[in-house]
Formats: C-alpha cells, sequence, structure tokens
C-alpha cells in the first residue's frame, strides 16, 4: 500500500471513530458504521479489528460506558435513568449488566465511590487505540507566544497515583458547587509538574485550579489560593482526546522549543480546559496548553 492510500484508509477509519464519539446514544451498528466509512458491511468488521486491535462491538461498548463513567462520577446532579437513556441501551438492566462485567461495579456503586484502578485497567486498550489511531500532527505555525497576566486560583493539589485523579477531581468538583464557581464563569486550569508516564506514581504532582479573585476560606476540601505567574507564555491549542494531550506537551518541549530559540521559565506548564468531556464528544475536548517562557 502506498503512503497516500495508507493514509487515506486511516481517515476512514477515523471518521468512524469521530462518528462513534458523536452519535453515542444513536445507533452505531455494523451496518451504519461501515457506510460511515465507506466499505463492505461484510468485511468492516475484520478490517476494524485488524487495523485498531480491538473489535468494534467492544470499542463502541467501551466509548458509550466511558462517557457514562464519567457522567457517573462528575455530573452527581444527572440522574442514572437518563444517564442509561442517553448510552444507546435497550434498558437499565442491559446497561447495568454491561457496566459491572467491564468495571466490577454497579453503576449506583460507581457513582458513589469508583474503583478507578479497575476502571483504567478497562479502558487501556481503548485509550491506547485512540492514541495511536486518533494521533495529530503539530506545525510551529499553531504555536503562538503570548503574554499573559497573573491568574488568582483556587487549587487542589494531587499527589500521587496518577490512576486516582478522579477522587480529586470529585472532591474538587463538590467543592467549587459549594463555592458558587461554575466552569461556565470561572476558568478550569491545571498546573502540570509532572509527565504521569515518567513519574514514579508516588511523586506524581498536579494542580487542579478554578480561576477566581475571591478569597479562599478554610475548608475540608483542601483547597487554597494560589497565584499562576503572569508573563510570556508559548500556548498551543489541543482539540481531541486526553489520550493525545502528552504527544502535544511533547511536541512543544521537542520541536517547538528548541526551533524557537526561546527557553523556557521556572515555573511548570499548565493548562486551560476550554471544552469539557463528557459535555462535548471526546474528539471535541478543547485545551490550551501554556508553556511559560522566559
Amino acid at each position: 500500500m502506498t503512503a497516500p492510500a495508507r493514509t487515506h484508509y486511516h481517515a476512514r477509519f477515523r471518521r468512524v471513530l469521530d462518528h462513534i464519539d458523536e452519535n453515542l446514544s444513536g445507533d452505531l451498528s455494523l451496518d451504519v458504521l461501515s457506510s460511515v466509512a465507506a466499505f463492505s458491511r461484510y468485511h468492516f468488521h475484520r478490517q476494524f479489528s485488524a487495523l485498531l486491535g480491538i473489535s468494534l462491538h467492544r470499542y463502541v461498548q467501551l466509548a458509550r460506558l466511558r462517557r457514562a463513567s464519567y457522567k457517573l462520577a462528575f455530573r452527581g446532579e444527572e440522574p442514572i435513568l437518563q444517564i442509561v437513556l442517553d448510552s444507546g441501551y435497550e434498558g437499565p438492566e442491559a446497561f447495568s449488566r454491561a457496566f459491572k462485567q467491564r468495571f466490577g461495579q454497579t453503576p449506583s456503586d460507581f457513582r458513589d465511590q469508583p474503583r478507578w484502578t479497575s476502571w483504567h485497567e478497562a479502558y487501556q486498550p481503548f485509550s491506547q487505540t485512540r492514541k495511536v489511531h486518533m494521533a495529530r500532527t503539530w506545525s510551529n505555525e499553531q504555536v503562538g507566544v503570548r503574554e499573559v497576566g497573573d491568574l488568582r486560583v483556587a487549587a487542589l493539589e494531587h499527589r500521587g497515583d496518577p490512576s486516582a485523579i478522579g477522587d480529586s477531581v470529585r472532591r474538587f468538583i463538590g467543592w467549587r458547587k459549594e463555592a458558587g464557581l461554575s466552569p461556565k464563569h470561572s476558568a478550569t486550569l491545571n498546573i502540570l509538574y509532572d509527565d504521569p508516564d515518567t513519574t514514579p506514581a508516588e511523586d506524581f504532582r498536579l494542580v487542579l485550579c478554578a480561576e477566581t479573585d475571591r478569597d479562599v476560606a478554610p475548608n475540608g476540601a483542601g483547597i487554597i489560593a494560589k497565584t499562576i505567574p503572569g508573563g510570556r507564555c508559548a500556548v498551543l491549542r489541543h482539540t481531541g482526546p486526553e489520550s493525545s494531550l502528552g504527544e502535544a506537551i511533547a511536541y512543544l518541549y521537542s520541536v517547538w522549543l528548541p526551533e524557537s530559540g526561546e527557553e523556557a521559565r521556572d515555573f511548570p506548564l499548565y493548562c486551560q480546559r476550554i471544552e469539557f468531556f463528557p459535555d462535548v464528544p471526546e474528539h471535541r475536548a478543547v485545551t490550551d496548553i501554556f508553556l511559560p517562557l522566559r
């Protein structure tokens, strides 16, 4: 297969993955998805498995359960029945059966206390598939240098196993609701001290932030006031699943920074979450990455 033919072939499958993301509540049958890819329905499921390393049925199921699990864990106001109805399942029994089979918990148990280690294990093949086949390429023209002001934030530090970040996120969301700092009116940021792929789990550090000019009152959630210092920053917009965010960061460090002649400032990389999954399909989530410069 020539390089252009291979690129075209892979693009047809990326179109399918995007369609799945956009239509998790709808018809994702073999007939529909093979039509999206413009492949014969008699061969498409084998083509999908051969290229992506996961069956079509399992991929669709994991995509649906992923959005559902995010809503269960982070959107506590949304009724479980509504989450079921939005997940493409015929009814609560079928949904609960599939959910428990994959994660070892019922939906209600997961909402109360998610077992993130089991959840991450179940999603490892799914995330790897997306990382490989939904990868983006970057160019220096996509990186801008911007002067930003100081950002006062309410911050919660997560230190330890990256797979347990979900618990910190739940605690942070709960505090934000009590404090009335909705993401619609208060920017959401993360300070990325460490790379989860290279840092020992016990040393990993990340800070969850909500922009605010208010004083942060003493609280039991561990939220403190913090300032992200202003200055010059290289900014790269990442659109897509969380699994490919690391590639965008790696591009900034390995390609843009040495070719730009700039030097990184003595403050960690941070990012601003513009559009969130599960509020938007995962391939349309938007994150601005800030690399502080001297």
